[in-house]
């Protein structure tokens, strides 16, 4: 069975709600721990266009956040859970992730 590396930029105000809402669907597992997780901080940037219904900012004007680029562990098994979680809990209408599949050698 795979397993995923999930990766995601939350807003500062909102990690500890994305977090909670991955690891309730299934991330964060390995071996014997859960809740496992790894994130940093720095500075996204974005324009809403027209069309949008941004949590943040305003049409058409650049905004920089302060986000957390959080990376977590997912099975294969929980990946559509985890990502259906992860666009429930997030408050960007757009959430910028990524899923990478993992090799174990």
């Amino acid at each position: 069975m795979s397993s995923y590396k999930l990766i995601v930029f939350v807003p500062q105000a909102s990690i500890d709600q994305v977090k909670s809402a991955l690891f309730a669907a299934g991330a964060g597992r390995l071996g014997n721990y859960d809740a496992c997780s790894w994130q940093v901080l720095g500075e996204g940037q974005f324009r809403p266009l027209a069309g949008s219904q941004p949590a943040i900012g305003q049409q058409g004007q650049v905004e920089r956040v302060a986000e957390y680029r959080l990376e977590t562990l997912v099975a294969e098994a929980d990946l559509t859970a985890v990502v259906a979680a992860l666009k429930l809990a997030h408050p960007y209408e757009e959430p910028a992730y990524e899923v990478v599949q993992l090799v174990n050698v």
